[in-house]
């Protein structure tokens, strides 16, 4: 009979129940884009750094996913998160464990023959011996496992955006240094062509000013000039080694491990199309992460009101137990234990109710993180948008400001040369054309630099994860 209750007991316990709100994700409008047209954009591949045409930036982006150390390390923090999922999972099962003693004991003659009556004795030193299977199960009757299970894999789900989207991030940055070197080498070719430019005239003008037919002034100013040059060299040359150590970290190799070797930057530059805000945001890793992470705070507020109640458990043990260990596994020798418990919260000082306040504020902290993040998201594709628009408008301007520029230079040279001005106006013409070359090699590395940031901004590639 009593077999009978503890049974009916766990098939009632079984009829369990999940506390706590269920999760449902939050709306939001995403409206249009400000800077374009809203249009289904074409399908941008996951390595998208391959629409530049650049072997050496493919080269570089492959060896930093294969081997940077944050990557390593976010991907171990992402078995981390799957392998606790097991944990979380296991509590849904019985446990069964294996547990078994054995022990001799003596106890003292004069204090246990003193109470016997006269003429009994009995052995003063014994033998036990126990071995039994012990089974316990919580049947999980509020659903708190159950919720503690969900949290679980979503922290998990969670972790592995955040993987994706670091992987993104590295990608981007690596891309980002690269377009840097490259902008910088431009920069480079520039001022050599015009110090070798600027030494010719120097060595012209000195040539002149020691057979008399030019003053020193000329000369001085030239010598200026080219100096001012060498000192731009140095500060692009400075400028390219901490890029290069930059982009050595970031592939996992030491500064003195990783060269790039000059060359101008590949012509193409290809069109990114954003498509429509909507499409974006369920693209977007971080935005993934941040979902989960509101997923998993909501199931933890069920973990937390599931407190409120008593809770039950089944325990079991079968086994053997013995004086003897030649008849330890004796039929008559078995041993049986069946049970049920409850243990039912009664006072705690408000433990539970702050617990339960910390869940549903945590909830509500993840959910405007959320909607930062979504908000975040469209900001930057508009960031990258706006500053493609006036980069492109900056280029054109700059390309015919060189071309003026140029044309200033020439005419200056030919008034000096014919003694209509000083070797001033040559300098401040001089100066001008390299300062307009120099902001378009800026122009296009950072042009190159912000369609990487877009294709991040978008969230990579679109087959998703």
């Amino acid at each position: 009979m009593k077999l009978r209750l503890i049974l009916a007991s766990a098939a009632v316990l079984s009829g369990s129940c999940t506390l706590g709100p269920d999760f449902m994700k939050p709306e939001f409008d995403a409206g249009g884009w400000k800077q374009t047209q809203q249009t289904s954009a074409t399908r941008l591949p996951d390595d998208w750094w391959k629409l530049f045409n650049d072997r050496e930036l493919t080269r570089l982006v492959n060896r930093s996913l294969a081997a940077n150390n944050d990557l390593a390390a976010a991907k171990s923090r992402v078995d981390t998160a799957r392998a606790l999922v097991g944990v979380d999972r296991a509590r849904l099962f019985p446990t069964l464990d294996l547990s078994g003693s054995a022990g001799i004991s003596r106890v003292s003659q004069d204090a246990t023959f003193e109470r016997l009556p006269p003429g009994i004795s009995i052995d003063l030193q014994g033998e036990r011996y126990r071995g039994t299977f012990d089974l316990a199960y919580d049947p999980d009757l509020w659903g708190r496992n159950r919720r503690l299970l969900e949290a679980g894999m979503a922290e998990a789900s969670a972790a592995g955006a955040l993987f994706d989207a670091q992987r993104l991030g590295i990608a981007t940055e690596t891309a980002r240094q690269y377009f840097l070197i490259r902008g910088l080498d431009a920069q480079e070719a520039v001022i050599r062509d015009t110090i070798k430019s600027r030494r010719e005239t120097l060595d012209l003008l000195q040539s002149k000013s020691d057979a008399g037919l030019a003053d020193g002034l000329a000369t001085s100013q030239a010598r200026t000039e080219l100096e001012l040059a060498n000192n731009d060299l140095a500060l692009v040359q400075r400028q390219r080694g901490a890029a290069e150590n930059a982009l050595a970290v970031l592939c996992g190799l030491p500064p003195a491990g990783l060269s790039v070797a000059p060359r101008a930057a590949s012509p193409s530059m290809p069109v990114i199309r954003p498509g429509l805000p909507a499409e974006v945001l369920n693209r977007r890793p971080d935005l993934r992460a941040a979902e989960q992470n509101l997923r998993a705070a909501n199931a933890r507020i069920g973990v937390a009101e599931a407190a409120f109640y008593p809770n039950f458990s089944l325990i079991g043990s079968a086994g053997f137990e013995s004086i003897d260990p030649q008849s330890f596994l004796d039929w008559q020798n078995r041993v049986l234990s069946l049970g049920a418990g409850v243990a039912a919260p009664v006072f705690n000082a408000g433990a539970n109710r702050a617990r339960f306040d910390a869940a549903v504020s945590t909830r509500d902290e993840a959910l405007a993180n959320y909607r930062t993040g979504l908000l975040t998201a469209l900001r930057e594709v508009e960031d990258a948008l706006v500053d493609l628009k006036g980069l492109a408008r900056s280029r054109a301007a700059l390309e015919q400001a060189l071309a003026s520029a140029r044309d200033t230079e020439q005419l200056a040279r030919e008034r000096y040369d014919k003694g209509l001005s000083s070797f001033l106006e040559v300098v401040e013409a001089g100066r001008t054309v390299l300062r307009v070359q120099l902001v378009l090699a800026q122009i296009d590395s950072q042009q190159r630099i912000t369609l990487a940031a877009l294709a991040k901004a978008l969230g990579g590639g679109w087959s998703g994860k």
